[in-house]
């Protein structure tokens, strides 16, 4: 398969997101809809990420990891720890 000549397909933006932007900490120019939902949610405390536990409940809103420049590429080295967890059940 040969290489893309770009990186496009790492960013996406919903501008007509009712939600738009989700997370305020990241530049709106900037911003990275293409995990709105992180796959990286079930990992718990192997996430890497910036949440607190609500009442047992994993709560992601201080998480900008998916949504800035590099997360496409941290959320990819960490999919095989995601299929894998999958694969247990």
């Amino acid at each position: 398969m040969e290489s893309p000549k770009t990186e496009n397909f790492k960013f996406v933006q919903n501008k007509k997101c009712e939600y738009f932007p989700c997370h305020k900490k990241v530049k709106e120019e900037n911003f990275n809809c293409l995990f709105c939902f992180c796959p990286l949610y079930m990992l718990g405390d192997k996430c890497g990420g910036n949440y607190i536990l609500n009442n047992g409940i994993k709560d992601c809103s201080n998480c900008i990891i998916p949504h800035s420049k590099g997360g496409y590429d941290y959320i990819m080295e960490k999919m095989e720890e995601v299929v894998k967890k999958a694969s247990d059940f």
